[in-house]
């Protein structure tokens, strides 16, 4: 109404002024002198007028296009950081939606920013708003019990459903960046009553990309193949520096820098009752996966946040087919097992994971209906309950991409606001259930006495706002607790955070109808106190604590030996997730494993010994180390992998005396290049016969060892894909079995299983998780595990530096 009105007087003084130029009104009407000029004054108090009235929204704030130079959506075009960046400051500063931040640097120092969008004058009262949240997340802090009802009640008249986006943690997936402006754009320009409705009810936080250094990682790449063979490529290096793909699986370790500033500035300071996050999917299964999620979920999710998830999946999925789109599925391929994908689920929101069909990165695709494939839970060619309608193929391309999400994203803000009273009272009474004093016989608190990796384990929980008490020494069930024991009470918004990762999961025995163990999404353990190495003990019962004031503890120091590096780690040209995170835990775990990385070029031209004593090769497929890049896969220089000059090379390293230190998969691969007297027992099994998909489980460490030296009799093991060690010499053998030596085994009698799931237990039983081979001077140590497992196994990190001669005199790192 206010442009159309401006319009229509804009128009009248124009007109007005061409017909008072024509001659023929002067002389064929009576005008006086005075009467000219109060039209004249009358002329310019319209004018004036029209330039006071405010212009639309959607006339003042710039498209995507005006600073990108292209429609986001258009095929084989993508943004750069800069220009994401730009254009959110440009929003900021021609809309009065918008309020534009920069909260931290990333781990290759981009900005990382967010945009708080809502109406302007929810934006002017935001204090106001983030104090609600905390109330509504903590009801402690509305008084007494008696009065706290009352006081939510009044809370949530006022206040307004949070809604956090994020995109782009996956960097391929590069849909949701370029989504995030088109988001951005209608809320800050739209003058529609849904959207004006959406900005009154809702606060609205949009992260442009949770990994800004893959942004540019993968435009640079694409870019560069573009109009090539090998266009629609990922980059032949992980898209975040060191945790590729696996930074979103950091959501309750929160190693990196990315998910700490989320977490400290956008989580805990805002409380959201709803996270989209914003991802794709593989090209050949459905157009787009909604919640709910599928079995198992982790117990410690409230049952309100289940129904609210399923409830909300399942309304927009019958949106979006009401509007046509097709190749919708619900509960299947994804599960709400484990925290570190959802922050949310533990802190009284709802995470909605939606997940889109993907092109080649940029490139448009063909898809024919016969090549689509079944994920667990659905198959795309049958219409069923939980999928449809049907999705016959044809051409796919970013504008497809693009269109899903964004209309996904405002069915979602559209719920946000019209049931933004439900959206808060459910939200008051997660927090209101988990602040409720435990019953009789029910978990009241657990208890973590001090110890190397305790501390550790209490930083993680006080980021995810866990409170924990420091009481005076005391004992509880037959055990004295001394002074600087954490206490974490269960009645507090996140004692269900704290139970999550404090006690060990067991996760069900699911089969199909064959008995087939249905894959997990993910790993199915996610115990820090066995990973950290800390004792966490239970209390059923109430204690009496008097709080105790602890002394400052300064650092550990380091080994800090200053040399120049003599150890490299094996960066391949097919990107590993292990390689990232080895890296990381020699930059970030330690200061005293200077290190270089080596590749395929590198280690095909071999001499390295000069210049190197110990290589470590991380966890990856033994084809992928040998073979690397099909050929016409990818450019000629980044094909081959290692190859036999390569294997060669590392067999003339090693017997010179050089240390080749080998983690996972890896080790099968020295075993058969090396013909090594070591045979992987489980290679080639089934799931049925054999199964560990990401668990913890209990090995035996041998003693009087050099990498044992120090260690306790015991430790852990994340197995996940991993080879079963027996010592067995044949006629391939190039090594004597002598000169092979077990480093630590699974138990003989008792089941290994600690945390997670393991099908087959009775083949591991006795049989070794770590070897060591004498080759000529040197030697090969075989881990039959992750012993870096994403930064988070400081329990095997001991056997990890010792391997890498951090030094016998030096402090374990």
């Amino acid at each position: 109404m206010t442009r159309l009105y401006s319009v229509r007087v804009t128009s009248w003084i124009a007109r007005q002024k061409k017909e008072s130029t024509k001659p023929h009104e002067i002389t064929n009407r009576r005008h006086t002198p005075t009467n000219m000029k109060i039209k004249l004054l009358f002329c310019l108090l319209l004018l004036c007028l029209s330039l006071a009235l405010p212009a639309s929204a959607e006339s003042t704030v710039p498209t995507p296009k005006e600073v990108l130079g292209f429609q986001p959506g258009e095929d084989r075009k993508l943004a750069s950081w800069e220009q994401v960046v730009e254009y959110f400051k440009r929003l900021d500063e021609s809309s009065d939606r918008v309020s534009f931040q920069t909260i931290g640097k990333t781990t290759m120092e981009k900005p990382f920013v967010v945009a708080i969008i809502s109406a302007p004058e929810n934006l002017a009262r935001l204090n106001e708003y983030k104090d609600i949240q905390a109330k509504l997340a903590d009801p402690r802090k509305l008084g007494p019990l008696s009065r706290r009802d009352k006081a939510a009640k009044e809370l949530i008249a006022r206040g307004k459903t949070i809604v956090l986006i994020t995109c782009g943690i996956h960097s391929t997936e590069v849909g949701s960046y370029l989504s995030s402006m088109l988001i951005a754009y209608r809320l800050a320009s739209s003058d529609e009553p849904e959207i004006n409705n959406i900005l009154h009810n809702t606060i609205i936080l949009l992260v442009p990309s949770l990994n800004p250094d893959g942004v540019d990682i993968v435009k640079n790449w694409y870019d560069k193949t573009l109009g090539t063979p090998y266009e629609g490529t990922e980059p032949p290096e992980l898209y975040h520096k060191y945790a590729g793909h696996d930074n979103n699986r950091d959501w309750y370790a929160f190693t990196q820098v990315e998910t700490q500033l989320t977490v400290d500035k956008i989580h805990n300071e805002w409380h959201p009752q709803i996270v989209h996050d914003i991802h794709q999917q593989g090209a050949f299964g459905s157009r787009l996966f909604l919640p709910p999620y599928m079995k198992p979920v982790e117990p410690n999710v409230p049952k309100q946040l289940v129904e609210e998830y399923t409830d909300l999946g399942n309304w927009i999925a019958r949106e979006l087919r009401a509007k046509g789109f097709q190749g919708i599925t619900t509960d299947s391929t994804y599960d709400a097992w484990s925290p570190s994908r959802a922050y949310s689920h533990y802190h009284g929101g709802v995470r909605m994971l939606s997940e889109t069909a993907s092109a080649k990165i940029a490139t448009p695709i063909k898809v024919k209906f016969e090549e689509l494939n079944s994920r667990e839970g659905y198959d795309p060619k049958k219409e069923t309950r939980n999928f449809g309608p049907l999705w016959r193929g044809g051409e796919w391309g970013l504008g497809d991409i693009t269109k899903y999400m964004t209309t996904t994203a405002f069915l979602l803000l559209k719920n946000a606001a019209v049931n933004r009273e439900q959206w808060l009272q459910r939200f008051y009474l997660v927090g209101k259930q988990a602040v409720q004093a435990p019953k009789v016989n029910e978990l009241h608190y657990l208890v973590i006495p001090p110890s190397r990796n305790s501390g550790r384990l209490t930083e993680i929980l006080e980021r995810a706002g866990v409170e924990i008490r420091y009481p005076q020494p005391f004992s509880a069930d037959g055990h004295e607790y001394s002074i600087g024991t954490a206490v974490v009470a269960m009645d507090q918004p996140y004692g269900g955070f704290a139970r999550a990762v404090l006690l060990p999961q067991l996760y069900p025995d699911l089969r199909d109808r064959t008995r087939h163990p249905i894959e997990p999404y993910d790993v199915t353990a996610h115990a820090l106190p066995l990973l950290f190495d800390v004792h966490v003990h239970s209390v059923l019962h109430p204690l009496s604590l008097k709080d105790a004031v602890l002394p400052e503890t300064g650092s550990n120091g380091g080994c800090g030996d200053g040399y120049p590096p003599r150890r490299a780690v094996y960066r391949a040209s097919v990107p590993s997730l292990d390689e990232g995170w080895t890296r990381w835990v020699m930059d970030h775990e330690s200061r005293c494993l200077n290190y270089l990385s080596i590749g395929d070029k590198e280690i095909r031209q071999g001499n390295f010994q000069k210049d190197f004593n110990t290589i470590v090769i991380p966890d990856q497929p033994p084809a992928t180390i040998l073979s690397g890049y099909k050929t016409l896969t990818m450019p000629p220089e980044l094909t081959g992998g290692i190859g036999e000059a390569g294997v060669k090379a590392l067999r003339e390293f090693v017997e010179a005396g050089g240390t080749l230190v080998c983690l996972n998969r890896a080790s099968d691969f020295a075993i058969k290049q090396f013909k090594l007297p070591v045979v992987d027992i489980v290679e080639g099994l089934s799931r049925a016969k054999f199964y560990v998909p990401g668990s913890i489980l209990r090995i035996e460490l041998e003693p009087d060892q050099g990498l044992t030296q120090g260690l306790g009799k015991e430790s852990i093991a994340w197995v996940e894909n991993s080879p079963v060690f027996e010592l067995r010499e044949d006629s391939t053998s190039s090594v004597p079995v002598s000169n092979a030596t077990v480093i630590a085994k699974y138990p003989q009698v008792e089941n290994p299983l600690l945390s997670g799931w393991l099908l087959g237990a009775e083949l591991v039983k006795g049989k070794a998780a770590l070897v060591e081979v004498k080759m000529g001077k040197g030697r090969a140590i075989l881990f039959g595990f992750r012993p870096q497992y994403r930064g988070q196994s400081l329990a095997t990190l001991p056997l990890f530096f010792k391997s890498l001669e951090c030094g016998g005199s030096a402090p374990l790192c």
